[in-house]
């Protein structure tokens, strides 16, 4: 096998792949020789990342929403329809909602669980429905967040969500191992994406004076992890939450006058 073609012969979906980590994700899968589902709920955003990707056939996309049931369905019907099969699901797609838990609606709080909970718990129900009645393996990748790991100013409600990704990773290896499917989630921190950089242009030096590393994250650094994980390679891997953040989750907030230990 070509090593530049790991995933030659299999198909995936990708939500929420209109930019950012979704894009980069779904381009090294086609890259790899994966046949690719690309899903966004913007229409002209996935059509536009399928002509940055060249258009090519082994690239379908789909503009709907990843929270709603019947979309997911549609997703993984025109994989099978397309392609003939599932090998590959990404719960990629989220949204992060700002605002102090005093002030928190219900219509704030529901649209965080529709998306981030329930679009990735039956888009991995209904994509190891489809894997088990192949009878093959599957990989599935969650997407949760250090703030699931972390707590942050203003995010609690979406933290919840993030951190309830990786508990769903944990169980659900109770119930789809067994079928020769994996599961696990990816919890980047700072990422220096389209969104983010045009909330904040010096969004990667705001956050690289904060992160060991230096800097922040890029979405290549996250899809680099997702195609190992979501690899032949991987098997042994299952139920796990890997945080990739440059280390900044390992700091402890000490006083701002504390000296170098002698010695």
């Amino acid at each position: 096998m070509n090593p530049n073609q790991t995933f030659e012969g299999k198909v995936a979906i990708v939500t929420g792949a209109g930019s950012g980590i979704g894009f980069d994700i779904a381009k090294e899968l086609i890259n790899q020789g994966a046949s690719v589902i690309i899903n966004d709920i913007n229409t002209e955003l996935i059509n536009a990342a399928h002509q940055r990707l060249g258009a090519v056939r082994s690239c379908v996309p789909i503009a709907g929403d990843a929270g709603n049931l019947a979309h997911i369905d549609d997703m993984i019907n025109l994989a099978v329809d397309r392609f003939g099969r599932l090998d590959i699901s990404i719960a990629n797609a989220g949204m992060t909602s700002y605002g102090a838990f005093l002030k928190t609606t219900e219509k704030q709080f529901d649209q965080l669980i529709d998306l981030n909970l329930k679009g990735s718990y039956f888009l991995a129900q209904k994509s190891a429905l489809q894997m088990i009645k192949q009878e093959s393996d599957g990989r599935i990748l969650l997407m949760s967040s250090v703030t699931g790991v972390l707590s942050h100013p203003f995010l609690a409600a979406y933290g919840m969500t993030k951190a309830a990704i990786g508990n769903l990773a944990k169980n659900l290896v109770l119930e789809i191992a067994r079928y020769g499917i994996t599961i696990n989630a990816i919890a980047p921190g700072a990422v220096a994406t389209e969104r983010t950089m045009s909330m904040d242009v010096n969004y990667d030096r705001t956050w690289g004076q904060l992160i060991p590393t230096g800097r922040a994250s890029s979405p290549g650094d996250i899809s680099r992890l997702a195609l190992f994980l979501v690899s032949p390679q991987s098997g042994q891997i299952n139920g796990q939450t890997i945080v990739v953040d440059g280390g900044i989750t390992t700091l402890c907030a000490v006083p701002p006058d504390t000296d170098e230990p002698n010695g």
